[in-house]
């Protein structure tokens, strides 16, 4: 079995791997002093891209589940957690019609749980404005801004690895 590898660059580890734990329902299968990792068979992946105007890189990451019911643990998973959670029912985004919640993390990245309840012709709300939803499926503003990654350093041996 294949799984998608995502590395996010955090600032505050202690609370990153609390909203993962919550998101996730899990521990990390690796804790280090720098570093955790969820070895994770549920959920499964679903990746997208598109080409609306947004600046490139990630938009966002996200769980999308198969019932209401999920969707509900979701939310109650994090409801419990400081930030904000935005509540979008029956929005038209991405080519479907789904109930969301979204979330941002400890270093400002949009997270969205959603459940599709039907296929639709347009991209979102406004399909003849592409502009209008450049931003991808209406993502919550981020409070940090980051862009990271494994990105060679200047003066580190090639070996050094980072994932």
């Amino acid at each position: 079995m294949k799984r998608l590898h995502v590395h996010v660059a955090v600032d505050d580890l202690a609370a990153s791997i609390a909203f993962y734990s919550a998101m996730f329902a899990a521990e990390p299968t690796v804790a280090k002093e720098d570093y955790a990792k969820w070895m994770l068979d549920d959920p499964r992946v679903n990746f997208a891209i598109s080409a609306r105007g947004a600046t490139p890189g990630l938009n966002h990451l996200g769980v999308q589940v198969e019932s209401a019911e999920e969707l509900a643990e979701m939310n109650a998973r994090l409801q419990k957690l400081d930030g904000e959670v935005v509540e979008e029912m029956g929005t038209a985004c991405c080519y479907a019609r789904s109930d969301k919640y979204w979330a941002t993390d400890p270093t400002g990245i949009a997270w969205e749980t959603y459940h599709t309840l039907d296929s639709i012709p347009v991209f979102g709300h406004a399909a003849a404005d592409a502009s209008a939803s450049a931003s991808g499926c209406c993502v919550p503003e981020p409070t940090v801004a980051r862009v990271s990654g494994c990105i060679p350093v200047k003066g580190k041996p090639a070996a050094s690895g980072c994932c």
